[in-house]
């Protein structure tokens, strides 16, 4: 882990180098699309829809 000499020159990289799991950007963006959708979805479950007036 330390004796990796590509690991000073990931900070600007992205985020696959800098994870070092071997995983390319594309995995990181669709897994932070992912979270960002379930969050979005338990926002919408959490807070209390408006009723319609009649």
């Amino acid at each position: 882990m330390y004796d990796n000499p590509a690991a000073p020159a990931a900070a600007g990289v992205g985020s696959g180098t800098l994870a070092m799991t071997g995983a390319g950007d594309l995995f990181w963006v669709a897994l932070a699309a992912f979270a960002l959708l379930a969050l979005g979805l338990a926002i919408k479950r959490i807070v209390p829809v408006r009723g319609g007036r009649s």
